[in-house]
């Protein structure tokens, strides 16, 4: 192996990138392994309008790609592979992918999460364009328009009063005739004359790929089989996300739900001199702009460790 980077940051998107513009502004000569498929989930966005710092909306890859050339030019070496490997039981840290082995003083995890998805071909066809994971990123595109929420947990429950806000009528699919969310939530969602449910049902396609927006969902009983169509002018699937952790587990503290456990206030995770910025820490938030705010953290928290090891 060559010599030990200072600081390899795993994974790319708004917190990867951000944590490699200050690593490389420190002079730690940043590595950073982006993935074969760099960039995170807004590469899956089109149009971001919360992001500080455009008047005008940018396009998800556009704004990753700007982000990608900044972390370059301030000297981010990047390698297009996927991790399949780590060991922070050593030290130097040890990441490895499949042609390759690397040794790092630090490491920042910077993977992000995955938004569980219904697995129906037209939902890929239509995502960001009427398809969301995301309310808060993507609601203000509906407004006074009709929208369905897929999901019957405080996730979905969340999306739908906060849409509740923007659109004209939300109708909340699921597939029991209870829902799993919290009693408040669920209180919350009941009193709304906005929200309306729809029980024991499933989302089994969404209309309309060919005219490249969605217009409907057509639904499954899930007791009579039965088929139904309705209208809408998008969806929003809330069925939970899936942090991209695994190959850390038993590397450093996890929650159970997979994110990893890191000390309130600070990227900091359970092994000195590895830290964690964005989805793959945040189980709450999931903003572009909260995961660039926690690669600053890292970075900086990075830097300060070598600092105090008289490794900078």
């Amino acid at each position: 192996m060559a010599t030990p980077r200072k600081v390899i940051i795993i994974g790319s998107g708004p917190a990867g990138y951000t944590a490699a513009i200050y690593a490389a502004r420190a002079n730690l000569a940043p590595l950073m392994i982006n993935g074969v498929q760099a960039g995170g989930q807004l590469m899956l966005t089109t149009h971001v309008e919360n992001y500080p710092g455009f008047v005008d909306p940018v396009l998800g890859p556009e704004l990753m790609e700007t982000m990608r050339k900044q972390a370059e030019r301030f000297g981010t070496d990047m390698l297009g592979e996927d991790v399949i490997e780590v060991d922070f039981t050593r030290r130097p840290f040890v990441v490895r992918t499949a042609d390759a082995a690397f040794e790092g003083q630090t490491i920042v995890i910077a993977t992000g999460a995955t938004a569980r998805m219904l697995g129906l071909p037209s939902e890929t066809l239509l995502i960001g364009h009427g398809v969301s994971t995301c309310a808060t990123c993507d609601g203000f595109f509906f407004k006074d328009q009709d929208v369905v929420v897929v999901g019957g947990g405080d996730s979905a429950l969340e999306e739908a009063l906060y849409l509740a806000r923007l659109v004209r009528s939300v109708a909340v699919v699921h597939r029991r005739d209870t829902l799993r969310a919290s009693k408040i939530m669920q209180d919350r969602a009941f009193a709304n004359p906005k929200i309306s449910f729809v029980w024991k049902s499933e989302v089994v396609d969404i209309l309309d790929p060919a005219g490249g927006k969605v217009t409907g969902v057509v639904l499954r009983d899930v007791v009579t089989g039965a088929r139904s169509e309705r209208r809408a002018d998008g969806v929003f699937v809330a069925i939970g996300h899936l942090p991209n952790t695994a190959i850390f587990r038993g590397q450093v503290d996890l929650l159970p739900s997979g994110y990893v456990r890191v000390e309130p206030g600070t990227t900091r995770t359970s092994v000195p001199g590895v830290f964690a910025a964005g989805d793959a820490q945040d189980s709450v938030f999931r903003q572009a702009v909260t995961a660039a705010g926690t690669g600053c953290m890292a970075a900086l928290e990075a830097e300060r460790w070598l600092e105090a090891q008289h490794l900078g």
